[in-house]
């Protein structure tokens, strides 16, 4: 009969369950992982709806949630062309159930869609902050031109669904000559937009609606950044 060491078997059964209780917090660890990624994925976070195959109040619902956030600002600014082009050619059953919807936003929802959108300006001036602060000093005047431009397009084609047939110099011309009156004309909305005035609506809006999402350091690059917009266009370029 072979001579039995209790010993080494008392070591090695305990050896053994060392093993398991590690390979088992592992495979404990990678459950947690994988279930908080399908929590986060179907449950808290959802993806927008498909804009021309979804009723039209759940589409502007989607503005009013925090998972609107979570995008990131081209595809924030993506869903919000491919809306207006929507409305633009809704049918009366959408009219209705769009006047519907906003005549029933009160309480959180409007307050949560009205929070969407200063985080949205927010977004739109932190990037532009970045780039001005990124470029070559000679290069910052014609990164302000460039980004004032852009987002003067963005907003003719959100409200007309076309770039004007304006040139960009033109744009730039008519930015400077509105500069002067834009604060006055400004100063009574409620919330920055990218219609009429272009960029420069909502930079003109930054203190009083579009401040409070910032953190200390975007807020010291913004107002600096938009100073120096303000200054560019109060003197000839």
């Amino acid at each position: 009969m072979a001579f039995i060491n209790f010993h080494e078997l008392k070591y090695a059964i305990r050896e053994r369950k060392s093993k398991l209780i590690r390979i088992g917090a592992v495979v404990a660890m990678l459950l947690l992982v994988t279930v908080g990624l399908w929590w986060w994925m179907t449950v808290r976070w959802r993806p927008p709806p498909s804009i021309f195959d979804t009723p039209v109040d759940d589409v502007l619902g989607y503005l009013a949630m925090d998972d609107f956030n979570e995008l990131s600002l081209e595809e924030r600014m993506r869903f919000l062309l491919e809306l207006s082009e929507r409305f633009r050619g809704m049918e009366n059953s959408d009219s209705a159930a769009m006047a519907g919807f906003f005549a029933g936003l009160t309480g959180p929802v409007r307050k949560q869609m009205t929070q969407n959108v200063r985080v949205l300006a927010r977004d739109i001036l932190v990037q532009g902050a970045a780039g001005y602060f990124d470029a070559a000093p000679s290069e910052q005047g014609k990164y302000i031109d460039d980004w004032v431009v852009n987002w003067t397009k963005m907003g003719e084609k959100l409200t007309r669904g076309e770039e004007s047939d304006q040139t960009d110099k033109e744009r730039l011309e008519r930015i400077q000559s509105q500069s002067d009156r834009g604060e006055e004309r400004l100063k009574d909305r409620d919330l920055p937009g990218l219609g009429e005035d272009g960029a420069l609506g909502f930079m003109s809006l930054w203190q009083r609606e579009v401040e409070v999402t910032a953190s200390p350091k975007q807020q010291g690059q913004i107002a600096k950044f938009l100073d120096n917009v303000r200054k560019r266009y109060s003197n000839a370029f």
